[in-house]
C-alpha cells in the first residue's frame, strides 16, 4: 500500500487500532472544543503582546515619530513571526521523528555550524569584507551554507546508518562539538577587535532586522511546506512507532529522510534571520504538548507558534524597555529554558 492511500482512507486506520478511535470519540465530546477555546485564548494573547509592542512607548502626538516607531517595529514582528512558526513547527516535528519531547533540532548542530560560518567569514575575510557588512549577502551565505551543508550531511548519514535517526542524532551532536572546537581555534588567534565586531552576531537578537530577508524567508519556508505536504500528513501516523505506520503502508525510512531535511531548513531559516535561540524550540513545543494533550500535529504546531510568537514579542519588549538593548532575548530564553529542561527531566524521571 502506498502513502498516499492512508491519507484517503483514514477510517483503515480507527478500526486497526481502538484507542485512536476512542480519542477520536472523545475529541468529538467536547475536547475539540477545549481546543478552540485554548487556541483563541493564545491567539487573543499574541495579539495582545503585538499590540503591546507596537504602541508602547510610542508619540502618538507626533505623526513623524509614530510613523517611524512603526516603521522599525512592523517588520520585528513579523520576523518573530516566522522565526516562532519555523522554530515551534520543527521542534514538533523533530519530537515527533525522535519519538522523544526533550529534544530539540539544535542537537543536529545548526547553531554550531551558524556561529562556524559567521566566525569563518571574519577570519578568513575580515569584519569589513562585504560578506561581514551587507546583511543581505550575509543571510544569503547564511541560509545557503546552512542548507546546503546539512542536507549534505544528515541524507548522507541517513544512509550510512541504515535510516537509523538516533545514530543521525547522535552524529549530530558530536558535529556540534567539533563545529564548536573549530570556532574555538580561529577565535584564539583572531584579533581582538575582529572578535569585538564579531561576538554581536553570534548573539541571537531582534534589535536590527532587515526587512528586505522576509520575502526570501517566507518564500523559503512555503516551498518547504509545499514540498513535504504529504510527508507532513503523515505524522500523526508516524508517531504510532516504525512498525505500524509500515503496516498502514506509509514509507517510512523516506518519509523521516526527507521530514528531516524540512527541519534543517526550517531551523536555518531562522537561525539566518535571528541568530541561534538554542532552548526556544524545546519552550514553545513542550508548552503546547502540555496545553493541547493532542496527537494531532496540527493543533501542536500551531499552539507551539503562538507561544513562540507570545515569548518573543513579551521578551523584546522588556528588553527594548525595561533593560534598554543591555541584554539580549536569548539570555532570557537561554537561562528560562534551561530551568524548564531540568524541571521536564525531573518531572520525567518521577513519572517513570
Amino acid at each position: 500500500m502506498r502513502a498516499s492511500s492512508y491519507v484517503l482512507n483514514k477510517k483503515r486506520i480507527f478500526t486497526l487500532y481502538p484507542q485512536l478511535e476512542e480519542e477520536r470519540a472523545e475529541r468529538k465530546t467536547g475536547s475539540r472544543a477545549d481546543i478552540r477555546t485554548k487556541l483563541m485564548i493564545l491567539s487573543i494573547l499574541v495579539l495582545l503582546a503585538a499590540a503591546a509592542y507596537l504602541t508602547v512607548g510610542v508619540h502618538f502626538e507626533n505623526q513623524r515619530l509614530m510613523n517611524y516607531a512603526f516603521s522599525l517595529r512592523t517588520p520585528k514582528l513579523i520576523v518573530m513571526a516566522i522565526a516562532a512558526f519555523a522554530i515551534g513547527g520543527a521542534s514538533i516535528v523533530f519530537q515527533s521523528i525522535i519519538n522523544n519531547t526533550i529534544v530539540t533540532p539544535c542537537l543536529l548542530g545548526m547553531n554550531s555550524l551558524y556561529t562556524l560560518i559567521h566566525t569563518a567569514v571574519v577570519f578568513f575575510a575580515g569584519s569589513g569584507s562585504i560578506l561581514a557588512v551587507n546583511a543581505n549577502l550575509a543571510f544569503a551565505a547564511d541560509l545557503i551554507l546552512m542548507s546546503v551543508a546539512a542536507t549534505f550531511i544528515y541524507s548522507y548519514l541517513f544512509r550510512k546508518t541504515n535510516h537509523n535517526v538516533l545514530y543521525v542524532l547522535l552524529v549530530g551532536t558530536v558535529l556540534s562539538s567539533f563545529f564548536g572546537s573549530l570556532q574555538g581555534t580561529m577565535i584564539r588567534v583572531m584579533d581582538p577587535n575582529e572578535y569585538d565586531s564579531l561576538l554581536a552576531t553570534l548573539v541571537a537578537s531582534l534589535s536590527n532586522i532587515n526587512g528586505e530577508i522576509i520575502t526570501v524567508s517566507l518564500l523559503v519556508l512555503a516551498g518547504v511546506i509545499f514540498l513535504l505536504r504529504k510527508e507532513l500528513a503523515l505524522l500523526d501516523v508516524i508517531t504510532l512507532g516504525k512498525n505500524q505506520a509500515i503496516n498502514l503502508g506509509v514509507d517510512y525510512d523516506r518519509t523521516i529522510r526527507r521530514l528531516l531535511w524540512g527541519v534543517t531548513i526550517c531551523i536555518a531559516v531562522a537561525t539566518a534571520m535571528v541568530g541561534p535561540i538554542s532552548f526556544l524550540g524545546l519552550i514553545i513545543a513542550n508548552l503546547s504538548r502540555q496545553l493541547f494533550k493532542t496527537y494531532r500535529h496540527s493543533v501542536l504546531i500551531t499552539g507551539a507558534t503562538l507561544f513562540g510568537m507570545v515569548l518573543l514579542m513579551g521578551g523584546q519588549l522588556i528588553v527594548e524597555h525595561i533593560f534598554v538593548y543591555s541584554v539580549p532575548i536569548s539570555v532570557f530564553i537561554t537561562v528560562g529554558g534551561g530551568l524548564y529542561f531540568l524541571y521536564l527531566l525531573l518531572k520525567g524521571r518521577k513519572s517513570i
